[in-house]
């Protein structure tokens, strides 16, 4: 196993950090636009010591509103926040002098920040709420819960979460929903799954294992029932057609399976290789480029998450590859030497 030394990790340069806590206001000011987190990443991808103190600017940040370490309590007793000075702080702590108010910056904009319940990088977590509903939070995610007497609604800041919806409780019948940016879903007794996506994407996909889910997309498009065993993105403005649920390249696994990153496993069958880097680069700090010259490798097996390291390793004994480590945050998959 191998393992990151971070803190052998050369200083960062102030100015850098100055960055890193701007882009960090900024992306969750609630004013920034797709083309700001573009250049974001592009800033990040330019050179290593942006990346490092990138994620020292997580980091800090998840010091404040971190998720609780106890699952299964009732979700409605947990009303976690963040104060304003607490946000402050990170920013403070990370050597800048950020002008919030110059960047608009409103806290209850913070999203993920002040979410109820949260995952950091490579974390996952199962939650049982209040009547009887389960949700797995998969890698990077962050969601609200809140229950009245007349729905109980799940806002999807940002992530994934697998819904196993339960009856409501005393027989009130209240609709069980989920709020992305781009719309709401209403299950109709089921089990499904639900990633919001970034990028140029820039969407929400769903995957119905049982029964049936309705979405609503934000824009008043006409709302479509989407069957059990198939799977669909939407916007805001749109919905693509449904298509069927791939099966998971795995011996004895159903295709209504709950997904693997549930029991911690990443499926590939046949995947490109740049398909199958960005799905693992979710599941650690950093960034996992790869090199156009190797992207259309095709790569099977079942990788355990647990170690992304040593997935890494995997792929460079099994395909003509080379794994480059310039640093922890780094990570560059090339052509093998000669």
């Amino acid at each position: 196993m191998r393992t990151m030394h971070r803190q052998n990790a050369p200083a960062i340069d102030p100015g850098v950090i100055r960055q890193a806590a701007r882009w960090l206001a900024l992306l969750h000011s609630g004013q920034a636009a797709q083309a700001d987190h573009d250049a974001c990443r592009r800033w990040r991808q330019a050179d290593a010591a942006h990346e490092q103190a990138w994620q020292k600017a997580e980091r800090l940040s998840l010091q404040f509103g971190a998720v609780p370490a106890s699952v299964g309590v009732p979700v409605l007793a947990r009303q976690a926040r963040v104060n304003r000075r607490a946000a402050l702080k990170t920013l403070a702590l990370l050597g800048g002098t950020v002008s919030a108010g110059a960047l608009g910056w409103r806290l209850a904009s913070w999203g993920h920040l002040t979410s109820d319940y949260r995952t950091a990088t490579g974390e996952s977590r199962d939650l049982l709420l209040d009547d009887g509903s389960k949700l797995a939070l998969n890698t990077g995610t962050a969601l609200d819960v809140r229950y009245s007497n007349e729905e109980r609604l799940i806002r999807l800041q940002q992530g994934e979460i697998y819904v196993q919806t339960a009856p409501d409780a005393a027989g009130r019948a209240r609709p069980f929903l989920v709020q992305t940016r781009h719309g709401r879903l209403r299950a109709l007794g089921t089990r499904f799954v639900v990633r919001q996506v970034g990028g140029e994407q820039d969407a929400t996909c769903i995957e119905v294992l049982e029964h049936r889910v309705e979405i609503s997309p934000q824009g008043g498009a006409a709302p479509v029932v989407l069957e059990a065993g198939r799977r669909a993105c939407f916007t805001s403005a749109f919905i693509e057609a449904p298509r069927a649920v791939a099966p998971a390249p795995a011996v004895g696994v159903e295709p209504s399976a709950a997904p693997g990153w549930t029991r911690g496993v990443l499926y590939a069958d046949r995947t490109r290789l740049a398909d199958f880097l960005q799905e693992l680069s979710r599941y650690r700090p950093g960034i996992v480029r790869c090199d156009p010259a190797v992207a259309g490798l095709r790569l099977s097996g079942v990788f355990q998450l647990a170690d992304t390291d040593r997935v890494l390793d995997i792929v460079q004994q099994t395909l003509p590859v080379r794994v480059v480590r310039r640093t922890p945050y780094w990570i560059t998959v090339a052509p093998a030497a000669g």
